[in-house]
């Protein structure tokens, strides 16, 4: 399998995205406390980071990237906003991470700490290589759109629209914005590939150690990190 990136790279030479396959994986349906506690120090870092001052959300460095990048494909709405933005406004606003399992939430932490856009999905449930790259005509997307599935509504992506994509399905629309309800990573996940997704802010590497850590600490899965850039856009991962 091999990740590609070369369709969007040229017009988004900043892009790197890493992408790291988990395996052998225990995901807990429940949040362990230990992750509990260190997610709220990082929801605490984050507002003493981020609301202390007079920095508005839209001048955080790597939310501003994103929304530059969702404007240059045509997004101007401001209800479709990068996974990490959605993040980061909610600590600030006094909500926390959301609870969803022991390793979705080990990477939404990740996120957070880092303002880097992160998602996962279930391996065994993603068919041949993944792409970002612009949407085509006949691509598909089942929208988990605030925990419900709209199985019987489905919502192609939009001409231009940046996707995430394996070979039958888009994986994840806008970019970043939401995944598919299909390969969602559950208790039942034993393989998953997870991408960190950088736009010429953030420290990538430093994300990805953070992530793998922190898989292997709560979700005992033993990791291996590809990175895809302008310079190598297609690279193999498994």
């Amino acid at each position: 399998m091999q990740i590609d990136i070369s369709e969007i790279s040229g017009n988004f030479p900043d892009f790197r995205v890493a992408v790291v396959v988990a395996e052998n994986l225990e995901i807990s349906a429940e949040r362990p406390p230990e992750l509990a506690a260190l997610i709220a120090e990082r929801e605490e870092a984050c507002r003493k980071r981020w609301g202390a001052g007079e920095m508005e959300l839209s001048e955080i460095p790597g939310v501003a990237v994103w929304r530059k990048a969702y404007r240059a494909f045509g997004i101007k709405k401001t209800s479709y906003r990068s996974s990490v933005e959605r993040l980061v406004k909610n600590v600030l606003a006094g909500r926390g991470l959301p609870v969803i399992n022991a390793f979705v939430d080990a990477y939404n932490a990740v996120s957070l700490a880092h303002v880097m856009p992160l998602g996962a999905d279930d391996l065994d449930r993603v068919t041949g290589n993944v792409a970002f790259r612009y949407a085509r005509p006949d691509d598909q997307f089942l929208d988990m759109a605030g925990g419900e599935p709209l199985l019987t509504d489905p919502d192609p992506p939009k001409e231009g629209e940046v996707v995430y994509a394996d070979r039958d399905k888009v994986l994840c629309r806008r970019w970043n914005w939401r995944q598919d309800v299909r390969s969602l990573v559950t208790p039942l996940t034993h393989r998953a590939i997870l991408t960190a997704q950088s736009n010429g802010e953030g420290d990538l590497d430093a994300a990805v150690a953070d992530l793998v850590g922190l898989i292997q600490r709560f979700c005992g899965g033993t990791g291996r990190v590809a990175i895809a850039d302008h310079k190598q856009p297609v690279v193999p991962f498994a």
